[in-house]
């Protein structure tokens, strides 16, 4: 069967199209079909060997997946169940979706909620489990429609867009943070309110600024986070879950201390029966209108350029591998 899997080389690792037989499956006792696996930053940083992921060699790539079950040992699962795959360590100390077939633990797997296609839980993927947690928590924190503007910074990213796209099917008025002023139409088709442009933006020095978001989405990390806890509103809450702009951010206590801001850390790796709920929000009050719009297929083969293109920052949405096409 074919596979994309990195093997022992460089400093990090050499990704390679490759093939691969059914006894050379990962341990689990669940075989699974899969049918689509999304494409992520994390992954090309994989394929590529840009950071120390990969901690087995070789490795199958890709850290999310969603398909049918071929087999399984496990009576929880059946023959034909439809279900959805990532985290526990999946594309970097266990093989993941970029092969035509995977064995997991059935503890991993989660059964695709009603409401959600197989190409749509993909699309999701990682990325739309992210947005969900965040806004989940943000919730859990008092962030409703009434407080004022929510800001997704990085806003053409995979997990931005679907956030936007849910925050303002939920009632909230979004403001989309981007550095691809060229984008501001495909942002406001999601439902962004607002559309700034990073690259005229002042974001300015002192302590505390201008109080302006109830509530922000942050991907990019660094100087930009800084930026957004010194201009939240008094109770804002921030959900951080990347570092696009550095892993490093300075900053002042004073917004946390006078304004009471909140900086809740996003993190994925969560026990499956909080995963199973999100992704049953995922798959209603969250479940995005303009996935469409969002996500594209590409065909296995052209993972490489995808990787490429994520890297160079030339990506917008989601790119999804559909092992149907020819």
């Amino acid at each position: 069967m074919k596979a994309y899997r990195v093997h022992a080389g460089g400093k990090f690792g050499e990704g390679r199209f490759d093939t691969m037989s059914p006894e050379e499956l990962d341990k689990g006792n669940v075989v699974v079909r899969i049918a689509y696996a999304s494409v992520n930053y994390k992954d090309a940083l994989t394929a590529r060997g840009k950071a120390k992921i990969a901690l087995k060699f070789p490795l199958v790539a890709g850290i999310d997946l969603a398909g049918t079950v071929e087999s399984s040992e496990d009576p929880r699962f059946r023959k034909g169940d439809e279900v959805i795959v990532h985290s526990f360590g999946l594309g970097g100390e266990h093989d993941g979706g970029y092969a035509e077939f995977g064995r997991f633990p059935a503890e991993w797997v989660i059964p695709l909620p009603k409401g959600l296609s197989l190409f749509e839980a993909s699309a999701l993927g990682v990325a739309g489990h992210t947005a969900a947690l965040a806004i989940d928590l943000m919730q859990l924190n008092g962030l409703t429609p009434a407080k004022g503007k929510v800001l997704v910074n990085g806003a053409t990213g995979g997990v931005a867009s679907i956030a936007i796209d849910q925050l303002a099917k939920l009632g909230f008025h979004v403001v989309a943070l981007t550095g691809k002023a060229g984008e501001a139409d495909y942002l406001r088709s999601l439902g962004a309110a607002e559309v700034l442009d990073r690259k005229a933006m002042e974001f300015g020095t002192r302590p505390l600024e201008s109080p302006q978001w109830a509530g922000a989405v942050d991907s990019v990390g660094g100087e930009q986070l800084a930026w957004l806890a010194r201009s939240m509103q008094r109770d804002g809450v921030i959900a951080a879950f990347g570092n696009a702009g550095g892993a490093d951010f300075k900053g002042s206590v004073l917004p946390y201390i006078l304004r009471g801001v909140r900086l809740l850390g996003v993190n994925v790796n969560n026990p499956v029966e909080r995963m199973k709920f999100l992704w049953n929000r995922l798959a209603t009050d969250l479940r995005p209108r303009y996935l469409d719009r969002i996500a594209r297929r590409i065909r296995f083969e052209e993972l490489e350029t995808a990787f490429d293109e994520l890297l160079a920052a030339r990506v917008r949405g989601r790119q999804v591998v559909d092992f149907s096409l020819g």
